[in-house]
């Protein structure tokens, strides 16, 4: 029997009847009613997730505190409407996300608005809807907002609050491509340069903005809790060195996110618990030795919240055999719906979820239907004997998946469906052909 591996697999996944069973349902009469690739958002497990997270703020903390969902991990109207009623707020890096949180009816005083290049009218559209708080990631952004909040205060306006972005030259051992915290990087203003304190400085002189804390990401998929420590040690070493200088005190701090999650069994579970507590205990200690007043603490998990509670299912359209060389198992989706491997190299397992009792006794490598060599789902896995028809899922689909997803060759993006207590409901529909067309305009005849 394949084996399903709790840290990978949604909470309530089960093999029943020799069929994978997600939320109470079956993955093969899901498929029947709404096709493949499908995605498969298992809600008990996201809720749970979250409240994981706020629980162990409250027990580590004891000064205010909130998570922030990182949305760009996976956001549609229903993930964003889950994540939210349970007490968090979202993060969001374009306006088209904060349009979502305002589109579900979110308070948007409990949205942030990050992004290394937030176009001007990005902005201006920001503070007309009142978006709680901007995390400034360069100068030139905040001369833009320094300008564009300076007549507020008299069309009896508060001012903005604002978070710096800080570079605190932190390398952290994970991919190249998701790393955010070294000093060679697009992201935030560097501690080294003094372009940080040029950055605080210009704040706290401008009187339509209100600088209430300071904010760092190093980056994802971090298993080691060191860097994290170092990154809030430098955020709160410069706290204190504002408060000496201009006697500002941060009344909110935020380390950012990146918590790794398995994507293959065997791989490092980092907790939960052990993360938040890090960071909670290093925020404390910190305080305590600079005589700062406790900040509010923020903490933003993306992938650690939505990647265990997504499962993908595929249909297997071909198996070509070379011999001495690999069998190809080709799939109906691939790198349209998860870029991931092809981008970062990412490694992820499978079951063969309509004969899940059945033993892996082949090695296969799955591939995906776009016209891209590159497009490779799983490599040299073993998987039961599998033939045309046959249904694949893979778990820890959540993160970085449909929403990086594209329609190269002009295929539809998958639905997402949610399950809970054997029930099913659509999340967000398949892409049809007509709406890969809508946006084309014919030349006249």
């Amino acid at each position: 029997m394949q084996h399903l591996d709790p840290h990978l697999w949604p909470l309530t996944a089960t093999a029943t009847h020799n069929h994978l069973v997600l939320g109470g349902c079956d993955a093969t009469e899901l498929v029947r009613e709404w096709g493949t690739p499908l995605y498969v958002l298992d809600e008990t497990t996201l809720e749970t997730t979250a409240a994981r997270f706020v629980a162990a703020l409250r027990a580590h903390y004891p000064a205010a505190s909130t998570v922030h969902y990182a949305s760009k991990a996976l956001l549609n109207s229903a993930v964003a409407q889950l994540v939210t009623r349970g007490g968090l707020g979202l993060d969001c890096v374009s306006l088209g996300e904060v349009a979502l949180a305002r589109h579900i009816g979110l308070d948007l005083a409990q949205v942030h608005l990050h992004g290394n290049a937030k176009p001007r009218h990005e902005l201006e559209q920001a503070l007309a809807w009142g978006v709680g708080r901007i995390i400034v990631d360069s100068l030139d952004e905040l001369r833009v907002l320094a300008e564009l909040t300076r007549d507020r205060l008299a069309q009896g306006h508060q001012p903005q609050p604002i978070l710096l972005r800080l570079n605190p030259g932190v390398d952290v051992h994970t991919h190249a491509h998701i790393q955010t915290g070294q000093l060679d990087s697009k992201f935030g203003l560097p501690l080294a340069t003094g372009m940080a304190r040029a950055a605080a400085e210009l704040a706290l002189q401008s009187p339509g903005l209100e600088l209430v804390g300071l904010h760092a990401h190093l980056g994802s998929q971090i298993d080691e809790y060191a860097p994290l420590a170092l990154g809030v040690q430098r955020l709160l070493a410069f706290a204190a060195e504002l408060k000496q200088r201009f006697g500002w005190e941060a009344q909110e701090l935020s380390p950012g996110g990146g918590l790794a999650v398995p994507y293959r069994s065997g791989e490092p579970v980092p907790e939960i618990d052990d993360y938040v507590q890090t960071l909670a205990r290093t925020v404390l200690d910190e305080c305590r030795q600079r005589g700062l007043a406790l900040p509010r603490l923020v903490i933003e998990p993306g992938r650690s919240l939505i990647a265990r509670a997504v499962v993908a299912l595929y249909e297997v359209i071909t198996v070509k055999t070379i011999p001495d060389v690999r069998t190809f198992v080709a799939v109906d989706g691939g790198m349209g719906d998860n870029i991931r491997p092809a981008l970062y190299g990412a490694r992820y397992s499978a079951v063969r979820a309509d004969a899940i009792v059945s033993e892996a006794t082949t090695t296969v490598t799955v591939a995906g239907r776009y016209c891209e060599s590159g497009d490779v789902l799983l490599r040299d896995v073993a998987l039961p004997p599998l033939e045309p028809g046959a249904l694949l899922a893979i778990p820890m689909a959540g993160a970085y998946t449909l929403s990086m997803a594209s329609t190269y060759n002009l295929v539809p993006r998958p639905a997402l469906v949610g399950v809970r207590d054997g029930q099913a409901r659509v999340l967000q529909r398949r892409e049809t052909y007509a709406d890969l067309l809508r946006r084309d305009i014919l030349l006249p005849a």
